[in-house]
C-alpha cells in the first residue's frame, strides 16, 4: 500500500511539471565572444570563441555526418557577404518531447580589414591611417525541416589592422 502512495505521488508530481515547450522554428541569442580584439589575417593567424544558445521545439537541429548541408551561417556586416558557413552535428530526435535547447560555440578565425576604397589600400594591408575596423556579425541557424531562425548581430569586435 506504501509503495502504491509513493507511485501515485510521483506520477501527481510528474505530471505537473511541463517541459518546456519551444516553437518548431529555432531560436537563437548571442551569448558572447571570448575576447574582443582580433589581429587581421587572411590565414587563421588569430581567433575568437563566439558563444550563442538555441532552441528548437521539434529537436531536429544539426545535419548528419553524411550530408554536407551547412546550418549555420555567419554575415560579414562591412561588406553585407557571408563570412563563413558551420555545420553543427546531428541531433538525434528521442522520445515524445524533442524540444531541445543548448550552447553553440564556434571557434571564428580572424579576417582581414577593409579600408575605404578611395584610400587604394588593398584588404588585409597594414596601415597606420585606418589602425582597426570594427567587426560586426550577423548569424542565423536552419533546422531540418529548413526553419530559419531569428537573426542575431553581435558587438562589434575590434579588428586590429596594424
Amino acid at each position: 500500500m506504501r509503495y502504491s502512495l509513493v507511485l501515485i505521488n510521483l506520477m501527481m508530481i510528474y505530471s505537473c511539471v511541463k517541459p518546456t515547450e519551444y516553437s518548431n522554428v529555432p531560436a537563437l541569442e548571442f551569448a558572447g565572444f571570448s575576447k574582443q580584439t582580433l589581429n587581421q589575417g587572411a590565414f587563421a593567424e588569430d581567433s575568437v570563441i563566439m558563444v550563442l544558445h538555441f532552441t528548437d521545439g521539434d529537436g531536429d537541429f544539426g545535419t548528419e555526418a553524411n550530408k554536407a548541408e551547412s546550418n549555420i551561417f555567419v554575415k560579414d556586416l562591412r561588406t553585407s557577404s557571408t563570412l563563413r558557413e558551420y555545420k553543427a552535428p546531428f541531433v538525434p530526435l528521442e522520445g515524445a518531447g524533442n524540444g531541445i535547447s543548448g550552447k553553440i560555440s564556434i571557434l571564428l578565425f580572424s579576417t582581414c580589414c577593409i579600408f575605404p576604397k578611395d584610400t587604394g589600400i588593398p584588404p588585409c594591408e597594414k596601415s597606420k591611417d585606418y589602425p582597426t575596423n570594427d567587426l560586426s556579425l550577423e548569424i542565423y541557424i536552419k533546422d531540418r525541416a529548413g526553419n530559419k531562425s531569428n537573426t542575431i548581430t553581435t558587438p562589434a569586435l575590434l579588428l586590429n589592422c596594424k
